[in-house]
């Protein structure tokens, strides 16, 4: 029986109705989730264990001297700290950088990589490298995008110590210059603080209820080698999510926590160089196609169909719009990013995450995905 008008009409406001609603009861659990967010402590004690950070780089000699000058710049690591690189096959200066900044310190080793073996991604080997050369209980992974303060290795052990975790991934401040980089970067935190129940999702073996950033992540040595290493997500391109699942499946726990105050990151720098950086691992981050329709979908009805009913004037419509400000806003304020006028584009941000994801499932149907000379598989 074919459907009029009326009914489509009635439909569609049932939509906005539902997709306005959700927006209210999400943007109140980021309220929440902002206070129950773990925070590292401001003055932390000096380190007692050994600590080794774990610093893969391929081609970053623009970005490794800066990320390498604040790791050998980090106050109360003790004794045990040391710093290993991995030229992972480097085809500008990365090597001669971190041997001029590193200047013969001895708690800093250079180690050359190699290509990845069949069925593993490059950063997972190089990882994996740089994990078997550890001597340290506890392993700091870092990439050479992010530059830490002074005290963020105290005060990342001392969190993953305090709070009882097997691996903690201090998220670190996001800066976003370029109008892509505004529009999009924010919802890498908004996205988490919004969806995830943080606390549950610390000890929960749920896949869907796992998040890190493998920018800077904190585990203990030996969680880390009962759950495989990276061993156990050599295809993964999402390689940090999946090692907190992977810890959480050998009986560990972890999660994301509060890292504002201890690194910043510009992942890109434009709408070219983050279009291919989210090209090459959105595919994988909803399970497959069908989940990336179903997510994508849940998300335009959200977020983005309330604000364009709005537009005609549908107050269900204003109120939805409004609630997903508010949780842009209050995601922005807890983790240091720009929170106005930023916010009140959150529909287009969102929209443009969509077709992100459409894109960079089109590009692995085409197998046109690649990473600084890599395929990605």
């Amino acid at each position: 029986m074919r459907r009029g008008p009326g009914a489509a009409r009635a439909l569609l406001r049932a939509a906005v109705r539902g997709g306005s609603a959700a927006a209210v009861l999400l943007t109140a659990h980021t309220a929440l989730n902002a206070r129950a967010l773990r925070r590292p402590p401001v003055d932390p004690p000096a380190v007692a264990e050994r600590v080794s950070v774990l610093l893969p780089a391929r081609d970053e000699a623009e970005r490794v001297g800066a990320c390498l000058a604040a790791l050998l710049d980090q106050v109360q690591v003790g004794e045990g700290y040391e710093v290993l690189v991995c030229d992972d096959r480097s085809t500008d200066a990365t090597a001669s950088v971190v041997r001029a900044v590193a200047a013969g310190d001895r708690r800093v080793r250079l180690l050359e990589g190699a290509d990845p073996p069949p069925g593993w991604l490059g950063k997972p080997a190089a990882c994996a490298r740089l994990a078997a050369e550890a001597r340290g209980d506890v392993l700091v992974l870092v990439d050479a995008d992010v530059v830490l303060a002074p005290h963020a290795v105290a005060a990342a052990v001392a969190l993953l110590r305090g709070s009882g975790l097997d691996l903690v991934s201090p998220y670190p401040r996001q800066l976003a210059l370029t109008w892509a980089e505004r529009l999009v970067q924010p919802l890498l935190q908004w996205s988490w603080l919004t969806t995830l129940p943080l606390r549950a999702a610390e000890t929960s073996r749920r896949p869907s209820l796992a998040a890190a950033n493998g920018q800077f992540l904190v585990v203990d040595a030996a969680a880390y080698r009962r759950a495989g290493g990276h061993g156990a997500v050599r295809g993964e391109v999402l390689d940090d999510v999946a090692l907190v699942r992977a810890v959480k499946a050998a009986g560990g726990s972890g999660g994301v926590v509060d890292g504002t105050d201890l690194a910043v990151c510009r992942m890109y720098g434009g709408w070219s160089e983050l279009r291919a950086g989210y090209a090459k691992s959105l595919w994988s981050a909803f399970g497959g196609p069908a989940g990336a329709v179903a997510v994508g979908a849940g998300l335009l009805v959200v977020y983005v169909l309330p604000p364009l009913a709005a537009l005609t004037g549908s107050r269900a419509g204003a109120l939805g719009y409004a609630a997903g400000v508010v949780g842009r806003y209050l995601a922005a304020e807890r983790t240091g990013g720009r929170s106005l006028p930023d916010a009140l584009a959150h529909p287009v941000s969102v929209a443009l995450l969509v077709g992100l994801v459409a894109d960079s499932h089109a590009a692995r149907r085409r197998g046109s995905l690649r990473w600084k000379g890599r395929r990605v598989a």
